[in-house]
């Protein structure tokens, strides 16, 4: 299993490509928000100057016929490219016709927003191998279903096929750990993530505990809390 750094900050994307451990990237037009992307194609084109590795870029239009020119302009944008597209519309329509089309086309394509086997299972004979299929895990477990029963059933489906299943959204350092027991291919890790699991790696936890102790008592001192 892989990591993908997920973001839309350019520094940062920069500086993580230097990472052995990042074997990719994935952005999203809610992280360009809040990293005060402006000009997308400009962006875009700024981390494919730095980065040959896979980047995921999403297309930003509700409409068949603007999506489909739009994936075919991010696709144009480096041989490292993959084009997400969401597996519905906002109205809830299904985009595999467009998947399909694409695909045909010859572009690498990104399933994104993927939450229920249902949709893997519409959107996979459409897709050709090598492609991906973002199974957005952490929102899974934020409903409070377990995320794996499903991964399970994804990777088996999608690995017939030879497309690559991203555990998307994660929550915590432990779903790495989860995501590669399972045979997960990638999983998406902001910069934030990515720094905890190198720093916690193995770390015992008796020693955890204590700096645990330590912060506490600490914290409590340097705010001049009393009793």
């Amino acid at each position: 299993m892989v990591i993908f750094a997920d973001g839309a900050d350019l520094n940062s994307i920069i500086e993580l490509n230097k990472n052995p451990l990042v074997q990719g990237f994935t952005t999203n037009p809610t992280l360009m928000r809040k990293s005060g992307v402006t000009d997308y194609k400009e962006f875009a084109l700024q981390v494919l100057k730095e980065v040959s590795k896979p980047v995921s870029f999403e297309v930003i239009a509700d409409d068949f016929p603007t999506m489909y020119t739009q994936a075919l302009e991010v696709a144009s944008w480096g041989l490292n490219v993959f084009v997400k597209i969401p597996i519905t519309t906002t109205e809830g329509t299904s985009t595999v016709a467009l998947i399909d089309e694409l695909t045909k086309e010859g572009v690498k394509i990104n399933v994104t927003a993927i939450t229920t086997i249902e949709q893997v299972k519409h959107v996979l004979p459409v897709m050709n191998a090598g492609s991906y299929v973002s199974v957005f895990a952490g929102r899974i477990a934020d409903t409070g279903v377990d995320p794996l029963y499903i991964m399970y059933d994804v990777i088996e489906l999608a690995h017939r096929k030879t497309i690559e299943v991203i555990w998307a959204s994660p929550r915590e350092v432990f779903n790495i750990y989860q995501a590669q027991r399972i045979g997960c291919d990638i999983i998406t890790c902001t910069s934030d993530l990515i720094r905890k699991y190198e720093a916690l790696k193995g770390k015992d936890l008796t020693e955890y505990s204590l700096e645990t102790v330590q912060m506490f008592f600490r914290d409590a001192t340097e705010s001049g809390l009393k009793l």
